[in-house]
């Protein structure tokens, strides 16, 4: 079964996704800034699930969630919040999030409470894929969603392969093994990645993220991947100055 997440690999090369925290930098900023990436020329967004010990993320994003967790911020607050998206939004959404607070939720509720609101894919980074096939896939897949795992340049080519094998969407591509907002250039080490994965003849597309901060950075990794996610460097622009969608529209305009 397809969703908006294959429709979007399937038509367009240069995939440029966005992360953005739910509920920052003000609590009812989520929606503004999820209709203003659309209209901004994103194709793909992911929407982070503030949790107060997020996984490999850098001091940037860190810093959003415990302000969106100030804010107010919760499971059940994002998935009101996200009623209606679909009336507003067309772009795949993609809830990322740590396991903890699905778990808290309850993890089946919270793929029903995706399926409702139009969600269409989980990013988990810290649910191992083993444990996913084993305790989590069925439940993902009954509810229509894709689910994306994380690769990085120390990952086996046997972890990558099962990884392959059990995904129907893209593989998200770590480009380093640093977290996320580390200010560098892509080098040597993250072509020579890129061309072991090609000389693997994945069945997924790629998708690469992790220290893609502009224009530059996003060109060059879609040299060798489907697209690029941009995250840390939004999540620091969408926070400058009073006015989020302001702010967010600024930031695309570097992309258009």
């Amino acid at each position: 079964m397809s969703n908006r997440i294959n429709t979007v690999l399937e038509s367009k090369d240069n995939i440029l996704s966005i992360y953005f925290t739910a509920g920052y930098p003000k609590l009812d900023d989520t929606m503004k800034v999820l209709v203003e990436l659309e209209r901004s020329g994103a194709d793909m967004i992911e929407v982070g699930v503030p949790f107060s010990d997020p996984i490999a993320d850098g001091p940037t994003i860190q810093h959003s969630n415990t302000v969106a967790l100030d804010n107010g911020m919760s499971v059940q607050l994002l998935f009101d919040q996200l009623s209606g998206v679909r009336d507003k939004v067309s772009l795949p959404l993609i809830m990322m999030s740590s396991l903890n607070p699905i778990i808290q939720y309850g993890f089946e509720q919270f793929c029903q409470k995706c399926q409702e609101v139009g969600a269409d894919g989980l990013i988990i980074p810290d649910l191992p894929v083993e444990e996913y096939i084993s305790e989590y896939k069925d439940v993902v897949e009954r509810y229509g969603l894709r689910n994306i795992i994380l690769i990085t340049p120390s990952s086996t080519d046997a972890r990558i392969r099962l990884i392959d094998e059990h995904t129907d969407s893209f593989i998200y591509m770590v480009s380093s093994a640093a977290t996320t907002g580390v200010n560098k250039n892509f080098s040597q080490d993250f072509e020579a990645f890129a061309k072991r994965l090609q000389a693997m003849n994945l069945k997924n597309p790629l998708v690469t993220g992790f220290g893609i901060k502009d224009k530059e950075s996003f060109d060059q990794v879609t040299k060798f991947s489907k697209g690029g996610i941009i995250g840390s460097a939004f999540v620091k622009a969408v926070a400058e100055g009073d006015d989020a969608v302001a702010s967010t529209a600024k930031f695309m305009r570097e992309f258009a």
